[in-house]
């Protein structure tokens, strides 16, 4: 009976008052041991993988078609990384594999941890916005992000492996997939978010410190891209099994 309700047993929703994601660029074999045999690596140009920070200001999330007024407001970060898998109907999928989960409140982490697999703990993370700079900081997860927003022209941070803004967007935007599985069972489950209006804003990285970032395999990552999207709703659907074929 646990084992079901964490497979994501019916949808969700939530308003994102906004959404913080910076990619990082780490070569293919640092990645390759975090993620299942199951799912592959989405690869630019054959060398970099991708691990996506993700931090998230949710509002009034809930089971979806419950009154707004029934939900939390939690702030989740999320250290994904991007994937592909070939369903059992040979569908091909980009998404993400989630490598860690936190959030700011204890309440979420219970909830998390019994509807989902994405391991969720309880931090200090805090968002704030003054004028045209947001800061993301945790001191027990070693996070010090700021960003800024006045530059409607952002470029991508130095060092890319991306060439223009519209590359990294086609190819480290927003996936819709989010899959979870390990190496002892052929089962795979999908949860597919769905959201409207999904525009990506690109935003100058002023400070970029995420201890999780800081293991030995990862030295080599660089930032490769960075978005922030904000008032959008977004709900995730009920999650579906998959039986993988090899």
């Amino acid at each position: 009976m646990l084992s079901f309700l964490k497979n994501h047993p019916f949808a969700v929703e939530a308003f994102f008052d906004s959404s913080l994601v910076l990619t990082y660029a780490v070569p293919m074999a640092a990645l390759r041991p975090m993620v299942p045999a199951k799912l592959e690596l989405d690869l630019f140009q054959e060398k970099w993988a991708f691990i996506a920070v993700a931090v998230v200001k949710t509002k009034q999330l809930r089971p979806k078609g419950f009154p707004g007024f029934m939900g939390h407001d939690f702030v989740l970060t999320g250290y994904r990384a991007f994937v592909r898998y070939t369903t059992s109907r040979g569908r091909k999928l980009r998404g993400l594999y989630i490598l860690k989960s936190e959030t700011d409140k204890k309440k979420m982490e219970c909830l998390g941890n019994l509807f989902t697999h994405y391991n969720y703990t309880t931090t200090d993370i805090d968002i704030k916005q003054e004028e045209d700079t947001v800061r993301v900081q945790s001191r027990k997860s070693g996070v010090d992000i700021a960003v800024h927003l006045g530059n409607l022209d952002a470029g991508l941070p130095a060092g890319s492996p991306f060439n223009n803004w519209k590359e990294a967007r086609r190819f480290a935007g927003p996936l819709p997939f989010t899959f979870s599985c390990n190496d002892t069972s052929n089962k795979v489950l999908i949860i597919e978010g769905v959201r409207e209006n999904w525009t990506p804003r690109p935003v100058e990285v002023l400070t970029s410190e995420v201890d999780f970032l800081k293991i030995p395999a990862w030295e080599g990552a660089v930032l490769a891209n960075a978005f922030l999207i904000q008032q959008i709703p977004y709900y995730w659907k009920k999650g579906r099994m998959d039986i993988w074929k090899e």
